[in-house]
Formats: structure tokens, C-alpha cells, sequence
């Protein structure tokens, strides 16, 4: 696959938007009439290949395009922007020198999180579930948002849960005493970990209909925990948000 393609405005969300999830994705926003652009979009395009897929260069012709160009406030060109996780994260405006270009490429290398989240994939990998943990807590440290980071972090904590959990144990609490929300919680954990996720999130949210106050709190938290391991179309997760919602309120 190319590294240097050239976007519409029928193509732009799924090029650049979407893949700039994936890889950071540079927009040269150009005309064929530019006197500049014709010195800095060979550079770019230069560039991009030597880069070997680090990122993506999308050419964007501002007459067949005037949409997009109005979109993120071009005014002169050769304009360009560089988008991250479907955000307008960078830009600069004229042809600039390549040393120049070339510091503000490097500006889109991987940020701390970028890095704390893998290092957190990898320790989750193999299976060095506590230095995951705080791989993914530094990640959003840096950015409270980042879904991976919210997502690896509730992994690692239900699978550590689970693994230092006894379930025979836990059951045999959650039997003889219903209100033993420790219980209850834990063992909904070591179900998650183990597979049978229909199971622990019915059991969570049937604790949510039993408690009150500070308690129903710390179950909501906690099942909210489980959810975000799950993709968020997930049927069953779809499904017990719905049933949260309704046992809230």
C-alpha cells in the first residue's frame, strides 16, 4: 500500500480520519496552480516514503475540494495538517525548509501514552499483569481519555482480581451471606476472567438492584470496570448498560 494517497471529500473521514488511529496521517492541502505547493509536496511525498508507513501523506486539492478546505480553516496554501486518533493535532502553513519539515514530522512520533499503552500491551502479553497495570495508569495519566488505557487497565485489574481470588471459597460466601458484597463482587471477577461474562455481569447487576447508598456506588464502579473490557457494541455489553441504567433509576 502506498504511502502517499490522495483524499476527497468522500474519502476523507475514512482515509484520514478513520486511519489516523492507526498511524498519523499528514494532509497536504494543495492546488495545481500553487507555486510553492509544487516545492513542498514532493518533499512531503519524498519523505513519506522514506518513512515507510511511520505515516500517511493525503493530498488534498483544494479546488476540487473547497469543502475541506473550509472545513479546517484553509486560507493559504500549501496548508498542512496532521491528524491523531481522529483529531486535527498539528499544522503549518507555506513551504517550509526541510530541516524544518523535518522537526515538525518528528513532533508526531508516539506521545508518552502512545508508548506507556504499549509497553502495557506487552507486559499484559506476557502475562506481567501488575506492571500492566501501571503501564496503562501512566498512560492516562497523560491522557485521562484514552480508551485502550481505560480498557487494558480493567483488564489487567479483573484478571489480577481473579487470579488472587479463591472461587469455591467465594461462592460458599455469597451463599450463606447475600449481603456480602466483597464476595459477591469477587466472584462476579473470577466469572469474567474465566469466560462466563453473561453470568458475572447478570450477577453484578442484580447487586445493584440489592444495594444502596455508598454500596450500590462501589458495584456500580466496579461493573462499570468489567464493561470496559468489553468493545463497546458488544451485545452483552450493550445489553447490561441497558440494565444498569434501569436499575439506577
Amino acid at each position: 500500500m502506498s504511502n502517499v494517497i490522495d483524499v476527497t471529500e468522500t474519502t476523507f473521514e475514512q482515509e484520514v480520519l478513520d486511519r489516523s488511529h492507526e498511524v498519523p496521517v499528514v494532509v497536504d492541502f494543495w492546488a495545481e496552480w500553487c507555486g510553492p505547493c509544487r516545492t513542498l509536496g514532493p518533499m512531503l511525498e519524498r519523505l513519506s516514503e522514506e518513512a515507510g508507513g511511520e505515516w500517511i501523506l493525503a493530498k488534498v486539492d483544494v479546488d476540487t475540494n473547497p469543502g475541506l478546505a473550509s472545513a479546517f480553516g484553509v486560507q493559504g496554501i500549501p496548508a498542512v495538517h496532521a491528524f491523531r486518533r481522529g483529531r486535527d493535532v498539528a499544522e503549518f502553513v507555506g513551504a517550509l525548509p526541510e530541516p524544518q519539515v523535518r522537526d515538525w514530522l518528528a513532533g508526531l512520533g508516539p506521545t508518552p501514552a502512545d508508548v506507556a499503552v504499549q509497553e502495557g500491551l506487552d507486559a499484559e502479553n506476557r502475562g506481567d499483569l501488575e506492571s500492566a497495570a501501571q503501564k496503562y495508569r501512566t498512560a492516562l495519566a497523560h491522557e485521562p481519555a484514552r480508551a485502550e488505557a481505560k480498557a487494558g487497565l480493567a483488564r489487567a485489574e479483573v484478571a489480577l482480581r481473579a487470579a488472587s481470588a479463591d472461587e469455591q471459597t467465594l461462592r460458599a460466601r455469597a451463599a450463606a451471606n447475600p449481603a456480602d458484597i466483597d464476595a459477591i463482587m469477587d466472584l462476579a471477577s473470577v466469572e469474567f476472567a474465566h469466560g462466563t461474562i453473561e453470568s458475572a455481569l447478570k450477577r453484578m447487576i442484580d447487586l445493584v438492584r440489592a444495594s444502596v447508598g455508598y454500596e450500590r456506588e462501589q458495584v456500580r464502579t466496579r461493573l462499570l470496570e468489567l464493561l470496559d473490557t468489553l468493545a463497546p457494541d458488544d451485545p452483552l455489553a450493550l445489553a447490561a448498560r441497558r440494565d444498569l441504567a434501569a436499575a439506577l433509576f
